[in-house]
């Protein structure tokens, strides 16, 4: 009994460590988000970052996650969780680092670390 329990606790520490093919997928869809809510963003944290809260899209409506601290990867700037509209849909950007600082996602970037981005 107790190695059954701890095989699956293990098994479900695994399950919130490696993403899904689903969550690899971009959310696009056509309801927009509720307003930001209000947050109080507490005092500066040495070595660490502030990721707002944002919506989420779960279980077919939007959720509310509220912010956190993440630690500061030196080099890189953080770029908060967004939701973008175009044409009518919504897409959902996660919180990611990006190495210069440009908004453009290190994977598409074709100048990362350009010393001269604007």
């Amino acid at each position: 009994m107790a190695l059954s329990v701890g095989a699956a606790s293990l098994l479900s520490v695994g399950a919130l460590t490696v993403p899904t093919a689903a969550q690899a997928q971009p959310v696009v869809i056509q309801v927009a988000p509720p307003p930001p809510r209000s947050e109080r963003v507490p005092p500066p944290r040495r070595g660490y970052v502030w990721a707002p809260g944002h919506y989420e899209w779960r279980g077919g409506r939007h959720v509310w996650t509220r912010g956190v601290w993440v630690r500061a990867r030196p080099g890189y700037a953080y770029r908060a969780p967004e939701w973008r509209e175009e044409g009518g849909r919504w897409q959902y950007n996660a919180g990611r680092w990006d190495r210069d600082g440009d908004g453009v996602p290190n994977r598409y970037d074709r100048r990362p670390n350009n010393p001269n981005r604007n």
